[in-house]
């Protein structure tokens, strides 16, 4: 038998994948990443006692924002990495803007900061904590869209793990953003988004090993 009349064999009771199974899918995976990382604040980091409060001011929801739209990134890229020869451009695109946009008002807050407080901004009270808790955070939520990812048929394998640790950390410094009381533009774009680059860095580096076919 000859190989395309074997592949043809193969494949003919094969039924197609339901409708947008990998955005459903993935979206599953999100939703759980998003309730264990809550957990983890919850009952490990505990939520900043003034939250009520911050909620009001618009350098929370500035916060939310940037690390929303990193997961929205995050989820694009792996939705269009989780499928053979396909192009993660538009994910790519939409954290690209985020990045140059907070970059940019993190820039101007320094710039009309009294210089006395430019490092102030930069580094707060917990630059040392907070990548290293994003990245704690984005654990299993990394973990559980690596799972999910071997189930497709990525072929961009250190891409694709990438992409899902960019949507884990997005989803893991976002919750952190209710323990965290950092609200300065400069410090979110410096370590807020240091720790979802760990996440994602993470997954590059086992995303070969998590998801090559076995």
């Amino acid at each position: 038998m000859k190989t395309d009349d074997l592949l043809d064999a193969l494949a003919a009771d094969l039924a197609p994948a339901p409708a947008r199974a990998v955005h459903a899918r993935l979206l599953a995976g999100a939703g759980a990443a998003v309730v264990i990382a809550l957990a983890l604040v919850l009952f490990w980091l505990k939520l900043r006692p003034d939250l009520a409060v911050a909620v009001g001011g618009p350098t929370f929801w500035m916060k939310a924002a940037y690390t929303v739209a990193l997961s929205l990134a995050g989820f694009l890229c792996a939705e269009r990495l989780s499928r053979p020869a396909t192009s993660a451009r538009g994910g790519v695109t939409v954290a690209a803007l985020a990045v140059a946009i907070l970059a940019a008002l993190g820039a101007a807050g320094l710039a009309l900061a009294p210089s006395s407080e430019r490092l102030t901004l930069m580094m707060g009270d917990s630059w040392r904590r907070c990548p290293v808790s994003i990245l704690a955070l984005a654990v299993p939520g990394l973990a559980i869209g690596l799972l999910i990812m071997r189930r497709f048929a990525p072929t961009r394998l250190r891409l694709a793990g990438a992409a899902t640790g960019l949507l884990a950390g997005g989803v893991a410094a976002s919750a952190y953003g209710l323990h965290c009381p950092e609200t300065a533009p400069a410090f979110v774009a410096l370590w807020y988004t240091l720790g979802i680059t760990a996440s994602a860095g993470l997954g590059a580096l086992i995303g070969p090993w998590a998801l090559r076919w076995r």
